[in-house]
């Protein structure tokens, strides 16, 4: 019986192996199609050989782009974001006619965008996402993703936004008033449509009431008013820059 056992193992073993040795001898469709067949049976491992076996069999095939295509694909549905973008990458690069260039673009900044941390660490993949995202709108403005990237740079760039507001705040807290204001401006100037300019508007206006720029104080608190009538600090403004109107009339 343990005999039989054995046999039968080996059996299933070398049945296996011949399974995927006898792919070598199918003609490039029918061996896409059998590497389709695993990819849409999620036996990603598997059809990673399948793939790049496929892109070195066959340069010069019409099927080479699909097998590039898919093989980013399943890369990207493995998490594995960094091999995805550098396989997305190829094809942008390799097959600028073919029919998966515009998806690739939209995965490409997609790997990025996955790839993007909290605000807090460093931001090279949200910037990469960002520009990856803005050239997909930039060369395919009528496709139906556009929508969808903007949505998600608009995303990033609230990321980018709110790490430039944390530094700002932190400046403030260790004293470092120059550099905190530098940080503010820097959120109110280049992220000047997120939610953070506001924030950064009025914690400016309070450092510099806080340093005796009453005068700077006034002109941004009159550019809080006019670019964030709906903040729910508009009215706590009006009473300061009100306030700091009257004490400067009262000291002349």
């Amino acid at each position: 019986m343990k005999n039989i056992l054995i046999l039968a193992l080996i059996a299933v073993y070398f049945w296996g192996c011949s399974s995927s040795l006898d792919t070598v001898n199918l003609g490039a469709e029918e061996r896409l199609k059998y590497a389709m067949e695993l990819y849409n049976d999620e036996d990603y491992q598997e059809v990673i050989n399948e793939f790049q076996a496929i892109i070195l069999q066959y340069p010069g095939n019409a099927i080479v782009d699909d097998a590039q295509y898919y093989l980013a694909m399943t890369r990207f549905k493995r998490d594995e974001f960094i091999l995805a973008a550098y396989e997305f990458s190829k094809l942008i690069k390799n097959y600028p006619a073919s029919e998966f260039l515009a998806e690739s673009q939209f995965m490409l900044a997609n790997c990025y965008y996955s790839l993007s941390p909290n605000f807090q660490l460093e931001q090279q993949y949200t910037r990469k996402g960002i520009e990856e995202f803005q050239a997909f709108i930039d060369f395919f403005p009528t496709n139906e993703k556009v929508a969808e990237a903007e949505t998600k740079i608009s995303e990033l760039n609230a990321k980018l936004a709110h790490k430039e507001y944390n530094t700002a705040v932190i400046y403030e807290k260790l004293e470092y008033y120059s550099a905190a204001l530098k940080y503010y401006d820097n959120v109110l100037d280049i992220y000047h449509d997120s939610q953070y300019a506001p924030l950064a508007s009025y914690d400016k206006i309070k450092l510099l009431i806080y340093r005796d720029r009453e005068t700077e104080a006034i002109e941004e608190a009159n550019k809080f008013l006019q670019k964030y009538p709906d903040s729910n600090r508009y009215g706590e403004v009006e009473n300061i820059k009100s306030n700091l109107e009257n004490e400067l009339s009262a000291s002349r």
